[in-house]
């Protein structure tokens, strides 16, 4: 079995493609699962038991190893990689490609399939975003539905054309030559990228336009750096188990570490994490995201601005607000455990709204400082920082508290240009 990048596919006995994985190496990744199967969890030992032989496809990189996953999970849905089957998705690319001046977005799910063209699912959303912002740096685009009608700060940063200001016959031109080569992109055939770019580049060197030659050029330099071997990193997973199965491990450790307080849980189907952000009690906001089975469900995230109005900034209070305006929303399920983040105070906050709407829902607060997570009774766990359940009580906070953040800078920006 090769060492190159790649994807590697487990079929059935009637090759029937289970599972599709990628890998920065494939022999490594491939032998992850075999060398010692009582590392393996359930899902990941039927996936396994049911495996009669394993397909590797190279690639040149990981980039490119990303891609034809994403190519290999659209074709043939394969059972094992989950959320396909299971009512969730994985992001995907879509191009509005009906659009004059066409798109760039993430979506959860595919919609008007006339009127856009959609890349994926891809099983590693931050992988994801890392190809789109390689991409855009070479090829600049538009990433919202309606842009504002000035100037954005992409533009600045060469990222965006800013179609909407300086519409023109020649834009529209190389604006839809950017979209051509980052649909090939997108389908893996970077080499057929290149070749187009180098065309076009001869063909400038010889009517003496060197400097549209040399930034195509720059272009076709970009792609060979990102498409090389050498290239860092984005595929950080070396469990061998699947993603399901890693996520019911930290579901299941953090019900133990619960067991016997008044926070314990019978069940983590969905976890709502709450945080607030502001300056001075200026801009204040707060977010609640949630986890679906240990997994991030985004299009579940909700933002909100804080109307408190006191002088003084009193974090408890706002907090409280947050989760308030979320509990009042009847029509959203409610979680099986809230995650606030913070400690006895903001545990203690919470739990007068729960009593004053006579709701019994299991919560926890984690303390930034010590990562100590307070419990309904006040019980102070302090867990090693390997655990398991640590980790997942942490990304759910960490989670919460850059979905504030965003939101708090925006509000922010939005006052400064105003």
């Amino acid at each position: 079995m090769p060492s190159n990048p790649g994807i590697y596919l487990f079929l059935d006995q009637k090759g029937k493609i289970l599972y599709v994985g990628k890998a920065k190496n494939l022999k490594k990744r491939v032998a992850s699962y075999f060398i010692n199967n009582s590392s393996l969890l359930e899902k990941t030992k039927i996936l396994i038991s049911k495996t009669s032989r394993i397909k590797t496809i190279n690639s040149h990189s990981e980039i490119e190893a990303l891609l034809l996953e994403a190519n290999y999970i659209k074709k043939y849905k394969p059972v094992f990689n989950s959320r396909l089957t299971d009512g969730k998705a994985y992001p995907l690319i879509k191009i509005t490609v009906k659009d004059t001046y066409p798109k760039i977005l993430t979506a959860r799910r595919i919609e008007d399939e006339k009127n856009n063209l959609y890349f994926g699912p891809y099983p590693n959303a931050g992988a994801m975003k890392v190809v789109l912002k390689i991409i855009r740096k070479i090829f600049p685009y538009q990433s919202v539905k309606n842009h504002q009608k000035n100037i954005c700060l992409y533009y600045h940063l060469g990222l965006c054309p800013c179609p909407v200001l300086f519409d023109s016959p020649e834009l529209k031109k190389e604006y839809g030559k950017n979209i051509k080569r980052i649909i090939t992109f997108l389908r893996g055939d970077t080499k057929k990228v290149l070749k187009d770019l180098e065309k076009e580049r001869n063909a400038l060197s010889k009517t003496q336009e060197y400097e549209k030659a040399n930034a195509l050029q720059k272009k076709i330099n970009s792609i060979l750096i990102v498409t090389s071997p050498s290239y860092p990193s984005f595929d950080f997973q070396i469990n061998p188990n699947l993603k399901a199965d890693i996520n019911n491990e930290g579901l299941l450790a953090l019900k133990r570490v619960l067991e016997g307080t008044e926070s314990q849980v019978f069940s983590l189907e969905r976890i709502e994490a709450f945080d607030i952000s502001n300056i001075s009690g200026k801009f204040a906001v707060g977010s609640m995201v949630v986890f679906a089975d240990g997994e991030k469900e985004v299009s579940l995230y909700r933002r909100f601005k804080i109307r408190f109005t006191k002088e003084k900034p009193n974090d408890f209070a706002m907090i409280a607000e947050v989760v308030l305006r979320r509990l009042n929303h009847r029509e959203w399920p409610f979680a099986d455990l809230i995650i606030i983040d913070g400690g006895k105070g903001q545990v203690s906050s919470i739990l007068k709204i729960l009593k004053n709407k006579n709701l019994k829902i299991a919560i926890i607060g984690i303390a930034k400082r010590e990562e100590t997570i307070v419990t309904s009774d006040f019980k102070e766990i302090k867990l090693p920082k390997n655990s398991k359940a640590l980790h997942l009580v942490m990304r759910a906070r960490d989670e919460a508290h850059r979905f504030a953040v965003t939101y708090h800078r925006k509000l922010r920006s939005r006052s400064i240009a105003s």
